[in-house]
């Protein structure tokens, strides 16, 4: 992934970009596994929401995962509706890359999803993953519930002393309600799928997560 610009500070909401009312055109499956990528989902699934850098090399990570439904990858947690990658990378939408899984809790628990997210990654690198720097790269976790919320708060602090024992910083991961999905462009879309040979910045810290 490119930055156009390498921000280090969220906007606020009257330096953001403003709105957009058309919203980015979404493809109908996902390229791997062929399920709808939009709503409505199958009865009884369940959404959870991760930012871990890069989302090209992020998304991939969970559609692996049995029991999960579909991924797709987007932009949340900024100021502007409906942004676009070039908007997103500038900086001033305030937006982070996410990855929004779909997924059954009754084949996959959210504990699980939180070890992969937490061990694919390096939480502790605040506006940046590696390489890749600037806000949209931040570590966050949107959580659609209490219990996912409880739960994401809870591994937090256990890996957080597992990090510690290794010599890591602090972690800088927010933790926050899911803000809306925006679907990223079309090209985003599995896109190591798509392009075996592509770019995938994401390195965790070696570190396991010690949660079930």
């Amino acid at each position: 992934m490119f930055d156009f610009m390498k921000r280090s500070r969220i906007p606020a909401i009257g330096d953001a970009l403003t709105r957009r009312d058309e919203r980015m055109p979404v493809p109908e499956k996902h390229f791997v596994n062929g399920h709808p990528l939009t709503p409505p989902f199958p009865t009884g699934l369940e959404l959870a929401m991760f930012g871990l850098g890069c989302f090209w090399g992020a998304e991939k990570y969970f559609w692996q995962l049995p029991g999960v439904y579909v991924t797709a990858v987007g932009y949340a947690g900024g100021h502007t509706h409906n942004p676009n990658y070039k908007e997103v990378c500038s900086g001033i939408t305030g937006h982070n890359e996410v990855v929004r899984v779909v997924y059954d809790p009754k084949k996959v628990d959210y504990t699980k999803l939180l070890k992969l997210f937490w061990e694919a990654h390096d939480p502790t690198q605040g506006m940046r993953q590696g390489n890749d720097i600037g806000t949209q790269y931040r570590s966050g976790i949107y959580t659609y519930s209490e219990a996912q919320k409880q739960a994401a708060q809870a591994s937090l602090a256990r890996y957080q002393e597992e990090l510690k024992k290794s010599g890591f910083p602090s972690i800088t991961t927010e933790i926050l309600d899911a803000p809306e999905f925006y679907y990223a462009e079309d090209y985003h879309q599995q896109y190591l799928a798509k392009n075996p040979r592509g770019y995938c910045g994401h390195g965790g810290t070696g570190v396991t997560c010690p949660i079930a």
